[in-house]
């Protein structure tokens, strides 16, 4: 009897998971959407994120499957993997010139919210209708947006520490050490325009957006790149700007992305 009881508790937690991802996203299935992915994809999270930035990236999980459903959380994961990878590639070298990720790699909740903040935003315009119903393709939009550009600047950081020759000051193109805050390299750059555009292509075919909606994802990510590597080199460890942190500037890049790629399809439609 017992362990009929419990057969029958399993069949109905199974269904019950089996309804969050398929109907339409309320709380609850959104809540045990957003567990049941965090259970299974624990071991793989726990190698890029601290456990502060795992709860962090969990709030953020619940507002991404709330308004968009797993569309939106397999751009989030997806960031998440192709980032966290970049951040491992050279990590010993990255250390030994003290251009690393702290923590051996895994980040915490202020890299999350700097990656996420402007998503997240999206997210909670789309859940409560800001701008009525035909402003829900526009936070999509946006959404995507920002982890373009988000996923363009991670490669374009770290693959740049790892394989850069030469790198540039973007204010003044003099040659500076690999790290340098507004620094870019032809090899990191490259690397960031192809990882934008892998990541506004899924974004179409599973059709958080359509094919021009995509270049434009494309174009706004490498725009808010520029203007945060131009926010670094003037203002970041400047005297009376110690408050824009790499976390900070993060999060006016993701948000310059997010806004650039709304105002563009508003422009264009």
């Amino acid at each position: 009897m017992a362990s009929r009881d419990a057969s029958q508790g399993l069949a109905e937690i199974f269904e019950g998971v089996q309804r969050a991802f398929a109907a339409p996203a309320s709380w609850e299935s959104t809540v045990i959407a957003t567990t049941t992915i965090f259970v299974i994809a624990a071991p793989v999270l726990f190698v890029g994120l601290s456990v502060s930035g795992v709860l962090s990236a969990f709030v953020l999980g619940l507002f991404t499957f709330r308004a968009f459903g797993a569309q939106g959380t397999i751009i989030v994961f997806l960031y998440f993997l192709i980032g966290t990878a970049a951040t491992k590639v050279k990590y010993k070298l990255k250390k030994a010139e003290g251009t690393a990720e702290k923590r051996g790699g895994r980040r915490g909740p202020g890299s999350v919210w700097g990656s996420g903040t402007a998503g997240t935003l999206c997210a909670i315009a789309t859940i409560y209708g800001v701008g009525g119903p035909s402003w829900v393709s526009l936070w999509r939009l946006g959404f995507l947006a920002s982890f373009c550009t988000k996923l363009s600047d991670t490669m374009g950081s770290e693959i740049g520490k790892a394989f850069g020759k030469t790198t540039y000051l973007v204010t003044t193109m003099t040659v500076v050490p690999r790290g340098t805050d507004g620094a870019v390299s032809v090899v990191g750059t490259f690397a960031g325009v192809v990882a934008s555009v892998f990541l506004a292509l899924i974004g179409c075919i599973i059709s958080m957006t359509d094919m021009s909606g995509a270049v434009i994802c494309v174009m706004a990510a490498q725009v808010a790149n520029l203007c945060e590597s131009f926010i670094g080199a003037a203002l970041q460890d400047e005297k009376g700007s110690e408050w824009i942190t790499n976390d900070v500037s993060n999060i006016f890049n993701i948000s310059i992305g997010a806004t650039l790629a709304i105002l563009a399809s508003l422009l264009i439609g």
